[in-house]
């Protein structure tokens, strides 16, 4: 028997929103240097206005985080953490917190199994809905991310707040916005790819008894996920992230942005930054479903009778 059981009542939809924000931060805390390497390597030859010319300095995933502690020191593998836990707190809270409750509602009443049709279009609404509440912390989140190589003199932003005020500021209010599209497109994907998958394996497994409802089972349900969100969403990842790290002015909107890769890295440029994708998607979901788990139960445990 491992971790807390699943308890007689049902987590309401207020634990499992509050549940998920906690478990999206914890799996941030676990992931965050992965999630930095990844986009330093999707925006590496990235073509800038003005143009610059630049030597590759990043090879696979330890060599970005070594490079990364070495050139800039470890606190450089967390830049922009702030940002990432504001924006775990609304993000993943609407999204996966209020996954089952967007399922329910769209499945007909006196309906014993929800189909797949009803489970994708339950994923696409929460990672719709979630992205544009959250979508400014993540343009935040990147920029300081994708910065952190500059000297501090030719860095954009003090910190978390003065880059919200400098964006509003420079970019104007729809700058905090900027890649929304192509976000939408991603987390609608992603979603589809984590909540869709990981119900569907967990509940499989459980079925065909091969596991117990517990922390063996969501690990591989999750694991499972992690990938699969990987596969279907590199494509729209890439160009959401150098789209939201973009300069004004650099591209019209999120096609140029994809044609201008598509021209400059051919098709393989879609999948810059794969591996630390991957273990970076495919760890944060272990980490997140796991961590969600336990906590729905602890905190079912913890009301009073």
């Amino acid at each position: 028997m491992v971790g807390l059981q699943p308890p007689e009542v049902p987590p309401t939809a207020a634990v499992k929103f509050v549940s998920a924000g906690l478990a999206g931060c914890i799996a941030d805390l676990c992931t965050f240097p992965l999630d930095t390497a990844k986009v330093r390597l999707q925006i590496q030859g990235e073509v800038r206005i003005p143009r610059t010319i630049s030597s590759v300095e990043y090879r696979g995933v330890l060599g970005t985080l070594s490079t990364m502690v070495r050139t800039e020191g470890a606190r450089s593998l967390y830049s922009g953490l702030a940002a990432g836990l504001q924006r775990q707190m609304s993000f993943a809270s609407i999204r996966i917190g209020l996954y089952d409750s967007v399922k329910q509602l769209y499945t007909p009443k006196g309906t014993e199994n929800t189909g797949m049709a009803t489970r994708l279009l339950a994923g696409c609404t929460t990672g719709a809905v979630a992205v544009a509440c959250a979508q400014p912390t993540d343009v935040v989140k990147v920029r300081f991310q994708a910065s952190g190589a500059l000297s501090d003199s030719a860095r954009r932003y003090s910190g978390t707040v003065d880059a919200y005020r400098t964006i509003a500021r420079e970019e104007g209010i729809r700058g905090l916005w900027r890649g929304t599209l192509p976000n939408i497109a991603r987390n609608a994907i992603i979603n589809c790819g984590e909540l869709v998958t990981y119900d569907l394996l967990k509940n499989a497994l459980l079925r065909a008894q091969l596991m117990t409802d517990n922390v063996p089972c969501h690990f591989v349900a999750a694991f499972g996920a992690g990938f699969c969100a990987t596969v279907v969403a590199s494509p729209v990842d890439v160009v959401k992230t150098r789209y939201m790290n973009a300069s004004p002015g650099q591209y019209r909107n999120a096609l140029s942005c994809l044609l201008a890769l598509l021209m400059q890295d051919g098709p393989a440029g879609l999948y810059k930054g794969f591996v630390p994708s991957f273990l970076r998607l495919g760890s944060w979901n272990v980490v997140m479903f796991v961590s969600y788990e336990q906590l729905q139960r602890a905190m079912v445990l913890a009301r009073p009778a």
